[in-house]
């Protein structure tokens, strides 16, 4: 029996339900970030810890791809994670709205709102991330995955500018209506999505049907969640990548809390100028990307380079970009606009590398176990962020506090940042590359996932 792969309608579909994923994300994890801190004047440590948590639940990814995997299809994973994440997100904002008069049950409520909105990001995340690696062919992952993740960026830049014009002026009971609009909304289009998804595809081109039954698909269906993830992490390939996964993404989640501070603090830039900054960065990182999808499309190929070259190379590039960070901090002189456009750059390249190799791991350690795979490495990017915001922000603390004066602080913070991206490329050299990669050089078999993300 064979399965249709998907066609670009499809992996467009895909990438409407990973955008509905961020807007509801985005909502909590900024707007009622802003305001708990300013209208609520609650410690910013409050929210911090409530994202760190929602990370923290996302530990459960593993289990996640696994019940998928048990299914044998993705759209109720996908569909009751949105719905979990939307009553997340209704259910957050109330907790917002309650801190105002008892902020201790609105703490607590706080506090389930995000479990399940770590809980709902995994179950839709992992879900259809497996669901890519099983049914988009290798010449379009690139630019599939690439489109699946720019309209997850589409989807927070456009909730942002419209759920920030509907709540202003702000009231609780406004931003318990904008809250509950967008989760139904949100739902309404992935079910839409979703409606016969895993039966479409393009007929004239198929693939094996990794479900199709047999003795080993029969043991698969009956092994409990310990034994499968035990076979997973026994793959060198599995468990190398996962290694990948966190170095990488520690590296640049740590990165990002402590490069606007530091180019107020050390280049003297205005709160305007240091959010203009991270619009630079955020644009390097968009055309890091794009320039991944461009190469791994059809005119290209043969022609740029590996999916596993991107992957170092950009490793490679991002620890130089922030040595080059340490030499702004000794540097008044140091052009730090363009270096950060480097960074970015190099950021974006080796993250839809690094999403485009997981996609072919997934399908090649075995079918049945995609889902399973996918989750080991969203756990991996999950506890990476989480851990990420933490470290950069100690560690700066920390080296303010040894050293007493911010300029040798900062840069000890990005030289430990640059050696974590150097062992990251140096992990990304040890991952052997896929068939196609073998017969030329292409980059076939590319795709990306922050959430988480990220997704």
């Amino acid at each position: 029996m064979n399965t249709p792969i998907f066609g670009w309608l499809q992996i467009i579909r895909l990438g409407l339900i990973q955008a509905c994923l961020g807007a509801v994300v985005v909502v909590t994890t900024s707007t009622l970030n802003r305001i708990m801190v300013v209208e609520l004047a609650l410690p910013a440590l409050l929210p911090g810890l409530l994202v760190a948590w929602h990370y923290a639940v996302q530990m459960v990814r593993p289990r996640m791809g696994f019940g998928a995997d048990k299914g044998r299809r993705s759209t109720p994973w996908m569909m009751g994670g949105m719905l979990v994440l939307g009553l997340g997100g209704v259910m957050a904002a109330w907790a917002t709205a309650w801190m105002a008069s008892q902020p201790l049950y609105g703490a607590l409520l706080a506090w389930l709102s995000f479990s399940l909105i770590g809980l709902g990001v995994s179950a839709c995340g992992t879900s259809l991330l497996a669901l890519m690696a099983k049914r988009v062919p290798d010449e379009r992952r690139a630019p599939a995955a690439t489109t699946v993740w720019l309209m997850m960026i589409v989807g927070f830049a456009v909730t942002a500018g419209v759920v920030g014009k509907l709540i202003d002026p702000y009231s609780p009971q406004v931003l318990l209506q904008v809250s509950a609009g967008l989760s139904l909304i949100t739902a309404c289009i992935t079910a839409l999505c979703l409606w016969g998804l895993e039966k479409d595809g393009d007929p004239s081109q198929t693939q094996p049907d990794a479900q199709a039954p047999s003795v080993s698909t029969e043991r698969l269906q009956k092994q409990k969640f310990k034994e499968a993830f035990q076979e997973v992490w026994a793959e060198p390939a599995a468990r190398t990548f996962t290694v990948f996964v966190f170095m990488s993404m520690l590296a640049y989640s740590a990165q990002d809390l402590i490069l606007e501070p530091f180019a107020g603090a050390v280049h003297g830039f205005t709160p305007g100028q240091t959010t203009q900054l991270s619009g630079w960065h955020h644009m390097g990182v968009l055309i890091g990307m794009l320039a991944v999808a461009g190469a791994g499309s059809r005119w290209a190929v043969g022609r740029l380079g590996s999916v596993q070259a991107w992957m170092v190379g950009g490793c490679l590039v991002s620890a130089l970009a922030t040595v080059g960070l340490v030499s702004s901090a000794l540097s008044v002189n140091w052009p730090l606009k363009a270096n950060v456009v480097c960074l970015g750059v190099a950021n974006g390249a080796f993250s839809i590398a690094a999403i485009a190799t997981m996609m072919r791991l997934a399908g090649e350690g075995g079918p049945g176990r995609e889902g399973t795979r996918m989750g080991l490495w969203g756990a991996a990017q999950a506890a990476a962020f989480g851990l990420g915001g933490l470290l950069g922000t100690a560690a700066s603390d920390l080296a303010h506090a040894l050293l007493g004066e911010q300029r040798t602080a900062y840069a000890a913070v990005f030289g430990m940042q640059a050696i974590m991206f150097a062992v990251s490329a140096a992990v990304a050299s040890r991952l052997r590359a896929g068939p196609a990669q073998r017969q030329s050089v292409r980059l076939d078999g590319l795709v990306w996932l922050k959430g988480g993300s990220s997704s």
